[in-house]
């Protein structure tokens, strides 16, 4: 019987150490995401492909950047979804290595060493992600000491004022590694989750709901700004994390997080 392609078991052992370092049961990742107890036991035991957002859920959660294991996840997803398998390159042995990069070689399992060569031709972000992907799996050497580490990670769309009104997520402001948390994630009387995000990269502010309902809506404010609202409207919206539109340049100690439940129940505020 053919077991898990390398790429997939790497990512898996990824995802599990992790896990490990945030100190959270099943049930506690399952409180703080839009995953099932369930889900996350097979998506840390390999039995289930994880989805995208998942692997970044759970790095925010760890406070770890997630490029390592993005990377990791963009094989593991080709081998899921059958691509991988579907062309194989042809590739000499003694391929040269792309220009700016050290060889490819030990460590690393044929089959990914092929695809990183072949996709990698010409392509500088495909470089980064081999160098990401050669360190996740223990492969590469060292790194020349002349090669600056390349940027995985598309430039911020804005910074400061010019983010007001703006999607965190459009503008790359609140990619893993670039948001944390101001204070602590509070639970509302409903069960939705709340926090408020600030970016130091794009120096702006904005409000995070989880597991709210229908017709909830989430608003955060700051002295002399315009109050950002986000509403929940599907139901797809209540199995993911939503965001309110930035605050721009803001005070870090001024922010107010307020939760409006669609049930007139009264709001909720929280300070940063």
């Amino acid at each position: 019987m053919t077991g898990p392609a390398p790429e997939c078991e790497a990512l898996t052992e990824g995802l599990r150490g992790v896990r490990a370092r945030t100190g959270l049961s099943l049930a506690a990742l399952a409180a703080r995401t839009p995953y099932s107890k369930s889900s996350w036991e097979r998506y840390l035991n390999g039995k289930k492909p994880v989805p995208r957002q998942a692997v970044e859920m759970l790095c925010a959660i760890a406070r770890e950047p997630a490029g390592r294991l993005l990377a990791l996840w963009e094989l593991a997803d080709a081998e899921w979804s059958g691509r991988a398998g579907s062309a194989r390159p042809q590739v000499p042995a003694a391929a040269a290595p792309l220009p700016g990069t050290a060889p490819v070689d030990a460590g690393v399992p044929p089959r990914a060493r092929r695809r990183l060569l072949a996709a990698g031709a010409g392509s500088a972000v495909a470089a980064a992600t081999a160098a990401a992907v050669l360190a996740a799996v223990g492969g590469g050497g060292p790194r020349p000491a002349n090669l600056a580490a390349p940027a995985l990670d598309p430039v911020p769309g804005c910074h400061g004022k010019a983010c007001d009104g703006k999607d965190p997520a459009r503008m790359f402001c609140g990619l893993p590694g670039r948001a944390d948390s101001l204070g602590p994630e509070h639970r509302t009387a409903s069960g939705a989750g709340v926090e408020i995000r600030y970016s130091q990269v794009c120096t702006a502010g904005w409000g995070r709901v989880w597991h709210a309902k229908v017709g909830d809506a989430v608003e955060i404010s700051a002295p002399g700004a315009r109050p950002r609202r986000a509403v929940i409207r599907a139901a797809a919206d209540t199995t993911r994390y939503c965001f309110t539109p930035m605050i721009g340049d803001p005070a870090k100690t001024g922010l107010l997080l307020c939760f409006l439940p669609g049930a007139g129940t009264g709001r909720e505020c929280f300070r940063s």
